[in-house]
C-alpha cells in the first residue's frame, strides 16, 4: 500500500492532571499568634478536551502525538490562597471523530460540529485546605485533603467521514471517475483494482446554490468484512452516510449478484446499515442500447431505485443529482 496522509485511527496514551493538595497552615500575626487555620485549597488538575475543527480532514496531525499528559494542579497555600488549576490540553480533531477507551471499547465522546468541545478526561479535583474543616468545636484542624489523582489510560480516536452520500461498489466500478466528474475532487484514477485506498470527499454543486457532500470509498470485495482486500478498515465511514449509492458497472456478469454481495458485506459489518436508503447507478452504460438496458433492469432488485449513467459521456448525471437530492431530503424529513 502506498504512503498516504489519510489517517483515520490513532492510539494515544492520555493522563489528566492530578489535583493539588490542600494546605495545612495556621495564621500567626504579630498581634494574634493564634489567628486560626488559613490553609487554601489545591487547584484542579488539567482536563483533556476534544474540540471539533472543520478545517481538519484526517488525524494525521496526531500521528506522532502519542503521550498526552495534562498539567497537575498546584497545592494550596497560606492565607487561604487556592492553588492554580492545571493547564488543560485541547486536542483538535476533524468532524466525525469518535473517542473510545481501548480496554473497554466504550464510546466516550463524539465530535460532529465545528467548535464543539467535550471534556474527554477530567482532571483530578484539588484537595481542601484545613481552613475548610474549621468548626466551632474543631477550631484548629490539623489535616487537609490530598488532591485526587488524574485518570490515565490508552485511548483510541477513530474518524468516520461525514458525507451525505457514500459510493459503494467493487474495485474499478467507476466510483472515482464519477466523483471527479460531478465534483471538483481529483481522486486517483487508473485501470487496475484498488486504485482508491482511502476515502475521497467532494462537494456536488446543485441548483440554486445548494450542494451536498459525496464520498468515494475504497472498493469492497466479497469477504471484506472478514478482512479480504482492504478489509473492513474503511467500512466504518459508510456508517455516517445518509444515502448509499451502489455503483455497478454495465459490463458486470451478474448485476443482481454483485449488488447482493455488496449488501451482504455491509450486513456482516453492521446490520444497521441495511436501514439506510439505497440507490443503484449502472456506470459505464454509454454503449448500452434500450434492449440491453431492459435486460440489465431485469437483474436489479425492484425495490431499489436505479439509473443508467456514464461519467465519460455525461449520460444521466443531471438526473442522478436530482435523484440523490430527493433521497437526501426525504431522509431529513423522516428524521424530523
Amino acid at each position: 500500500m502506498e504512503k498516504t496522509n489519510f489517517v483515520d485511527q490513532i492510539r494515544i496514551f492520555c493522563r489528566s492532571g492530578h489535583g493539588g493538595a490542600g494546605s495545612k497552615h495556621f495564621m500567626r500575626t504579630k498581634f494574634n499568634p493564634q489567628a486560626g487555620p488559613d490553609g487554601g485549597d489545591g487547584g484542579r488538575g488539567g482536563h483533556i478536551i476534544l474540540r471539533g475543527n472543520k478545517n481538519l480532514w484526517t488525524l494525521l496531525h496526531l500521528r506522532y502525538y502519542k503521550n498526552v499528559l495534562a498539567e497537575d494542579g498546584q497545592g494550596g497555600n497560606k492565607n487561604n490562597m487556592t492553588g492554580r488549576d492545571g493547564k488543560d490540553i485541547i486536542i483538535e480533531v476533524p468532524l466525525g471523530t469518535v473517542a473510545r477507551d481501548e480496554e473497554t471499547e466504550e464510546q466516550e465522546a463524539e465530535i460532529l460540529e465545528h467548535g464543539q468541545e467535550v471534556v474527554w478526561i477530567k482532571g483530578g479535583r484539588g484537595g481542601l485546605g484545613n481552613a475548610q474543616f474549621a468548626t466551632p468545636t474543631n477550631q484548629a484542624p490539623e489535616y487537609a485533603q490530598p488532591g485526587e489523582p488524574g485518570e490515565e489510560a490508552w485511548k483510541v480516536l477513530e474518524l468516520k467521514v461525514l458525507a451525505d452520500v457514500g459510493l459503494v461498489g467493487f474495485p474499478n466500478a467507476g466510483k472515482s471517475t464519477l466523483l471527479s466528474v460531478i465534483t471538483a475532487a481529483k481522486p486517483k484514477i487508473a485501470d487496475y483494482a484498488f486504485t482508491t485506498i482511502t476515502p475521497n470527499l467532494g462537494i456536488v454543486a446543485y441548483r440554486d446554490g445548494r450542494s451536498f457532500c459525496i464520498a468515494d470509498l475504497p472498493g469492497i470485495i466479497e469477504g471484506a468484512a472478514e478482512g479480504r482486500g482492504l478489509g473492513h478498515r474503511f467500512l466504518r465511514h459508510i456508517e455516517r452516510n445518509s444515502v448509499l449509492l451502489f455503483v455497478i458497472p454495465a459490463d458486470s456478469n451478474d448485476h443482481r449478484k454483485e449488488f447482493n454481495i455488496l449488501l451482504n458485506e455491509l450486513e456482516q459489518y453492521n446490520p444497521e446499515l441495511l436501514h439506510k436508503q439505497f440507490l443503484i447507478a449502472i456506470s459505464k452504460s454509454e454503449m448500452l442500447d434500450d434492449e440491453l438496458k431492459a435486460a440489465v433492469v431485469k437483474e436489479l432488485p425492484t425495490n431499489v431505485p436505479h439509473i443508467f449513467i456514464s461519467s465519460v459521456s455525461q449520460l444521466g448525471l443531471v438526473e442522478l443529482k436530482d435523484m440523490l437530492w430527493k433521497a437526501l431530503n426525504e431522509e431529513q424529513e423522516v428524521e424530523k
